[in-house]
């Protein structure tokens, strides 16, 4: 998409609610449009706005194969609320998960950072490729609060590592925005939520939050610095 189209359309959005910003963007795009959920609070709030517009853009998940088994709960009570969505979840390649199984433990992602990476590579970042193949448009639940690299995006800009554009509707909405949003729709939100998992990822990789902690604290607890999967990369910057 063209620079200047993309200018456009990050002005009309800066005014739009929730609801009728979802529905300018999916009128004003032309190709594949795809949505992905972790089923994180965020998340769960966009599969509540973009239910109305199934029939517009395939809704997948990453199954990592290490999931925590309130995600599959959270999972199936969406199914419920939300007939009309068909999720279609993408799995690590088997043989990739052997390899790395044999040559650095079940659990080698905890010796170093550069196996936790590899980690994610597989069980994330490859899995997505499969997903957003052919994509044009591809809408998640990033919010610039939750982290100091998320600051300087855009609700919607051109993602040159996967050539297509990423829509990020909350990106100016706070936590306790996002909140009051799912409280009102009665929309169904992870048990661990409410038990300080404010970002939940794989069981072994994801902890509860301490009181006064940063919003990514609880993933890779045991690592210093920027804590990324690769999943989202603007720039030089992995978010």
């Amino acid at each position: 998409m063209e620079k200047h189209k993309l200018n456009y359309l990050n002005k009309a959005l800066e005014d739009l609610p929730l609801s009728s910003a979802i529905a300018f963007v999916l009128k004003n795009t032309e190709g594949k449009k795809v949505f992905s959920t972790s089923f994180g609070i965020e998340d769960q709030l966009l599969t509540h706005y973009i239910a109305p517009h199934a029939d517009e853009v395939s809704i997948f998940t990453l199954d990592t194969g290490r999931q925590f088994n309130e995600t599959y709960e959270v999972f199936h009570k969406t199914q419920s609320k939300y007939p009309s969505l068909k999720i279609q979840t993408y799995f690590p390649e088997e043989e990739d998960v052997r390899q790395y199984a044999n040559q650095n433990g079940i659990n080698g992602f905890y010796d170093s950072i550069e196996k936790r990476k590899q980690c994610c590579c597989i069980r994330k970042v490859k899995p997505l490729q499969r997903a957003i193949s052919g994509a044009s448009l591809w809408i998640t639940g990033l919010r610039a609060e939750q982290s100091p690299n998320r600051e300087g995006m855009q609700y919607l800009e051109w993602d040159d590592a996967n050539r297509l554009v990423k829509y990020n509707p909350l990106l100016h909405y706070t936590l306790q925005e996002v909140e009051q949003l799912t409280t009102m729709n009665k929309i169904p939100v992870s048990s661990l939520y409410k038990k300080g998992y404010l970002s939940i990822g794989c069981a072994p990789c994801t902890r509860a939050l301490l009181p006064g902690e940063d919003f990514r604290a609880g993933r890779w607890w045991w690592e210093n610095g920027k804590k990324e999967c690769g999943l989202h990369i603007h720039s030089d910057k992995n978010y």
